[in-house]
């Protein structure tokens, strides 16, 4: 994956971690992890996720062209109306996600760090004939979430896309700093993610591999709309849907406390009974440490693990939460 050069000013502000892997290149935290996720969780300042890419499609064609393009029923989308979307290989797997919304002249996308240069590419490989203009926006356009509750009022002219968990603002990079001295406090992603944790989102390139269909994660209704077709990847969808189950299903996890060490992404799920050396059945896909909930994590498991058996993550032990049903 290629990643966008793009390192945020607000690493400078006191207290300020940089994170690591694909978050990299602003702010982990500011020194106070559990305080910074009780101040987001009570709908107050704002997380930094200026190291997203944003794309923008423009055009009198964007939309219907788009419908054509992404899981997501797009072709009458409403201005000021936020949406969530996939971009499928021909076999139903996941490649790219989208969070979206239109202002009424141009699509406005925020997408995984250093993932928008392939989005685009494969966007430009599909305009055909239609009256579209597909730009990377990323240096000049900085991704900034307000949380569900917070009462901070975006710019004047600022692109804003409203969730049930929040406002996520497309705002001009080179006001990113003056925006952070008058919004604050800023709260790091490691917060940001153990909330998502805790809401059960799942994201592209942590609960997804080259392999994840729709089904598995939960997004049959939220990003994938299922009626309508002409999508690439849409057969495999239909197919799941109608007549089978999808081998894997993500589920919460509940981890032991007195655990010194959270299992990483990747770590083997097995049954208790089994332990350390049974068979594996799934592995950690996001682990955090809640400021209520304690360890938690998401995890990858084959559909056919009982929904009320107890885990180990690892060499820890895990209780199980059903996100998606076998």
């Amino acid at each position: 994956m290629q990643r966008h050069s793009t390192i945020s000013p607000l690493l400078s502000l006191p207290g300020a971690v940089p994170a690591e892997g694909r978050d990299e290149g602003v702010a982990a935290h500011y020194g106070d992890l559990f305080r910074e996720q009780r101040a987001l969780a009570n709908g107050t300042g704002f997380v930094d996720l200026s190291h997203r890419g944003v794309v923008t499609v423009s055009g009198g064609d964007r939309l219907s062209w788009l419908h054509l393009l992404l899981t997501q029923h797009v072709s009458d989308l409403p201005a000021g109306q936020a949406t969530e979307a996939l971009v499928l290989s021909a076999h139903g797997h996941i490649e790219h996600a989208l969070s979206l919304v239109d202002d009424g002249e141009t699509v406005w996308a925020h997408v995984e760090p250093g993932t928008q240069e392939a989005l685009i590419a494969y966007l430009e490989s599909m305009k055909f004939f239609y009256q579209v203009e597909v730009a990377d926006r990323t240096d000049d356009f900085a991704v900034v979430h307000l949380p569900a509750g917070s009462i901070a009022e975006a710019p004047e002219g600022v692109v804003v896309r409203e969730t049930p968990q929040g406002r996520d603002l497309f705002l001009p990079r080179a006001g990113l700093e003056a925006y952070a001295a008058a919004n604050g406090p800023a709260i790091g992603v490691l917060a940001y993610e153990a909330l998502r944790v805790e809401a059960h989102r799942p994201r592209l390139g942590f609960e997804t591999d080259h392999r994840t269909i729709p089904h598995e994660i939960g997004l049959i209704g939220t990003a994938v709309h299922l009626e309508k077709g002409c999508y690439r990847g849409q057969e495999t969808v239909a197919r799941v849907h109608n007549l089978g189950k999808p081998p894997r299903r993500l589920v919460f996890l509940h981890l032991d406390g007195s655990e010194v060490h959270l299992p990483g992404p990747g770590t083997p799920v097995r049954l208790a009974a089994d332990g350390e050396e049974g068979r594996q059945l799934g592995f950690v896909t996001t682990s955090a440490r809640h400021y209520e909930l304690g360890p938690i994590a998401l995890a990858l498991v084959k559909r056919n693990v009982p929904v009320d058996a107890k885990l180990l993550a690892g060499g820890t032990a895990a209780a199980q939460e059903t996100v998606v049903e076998p």
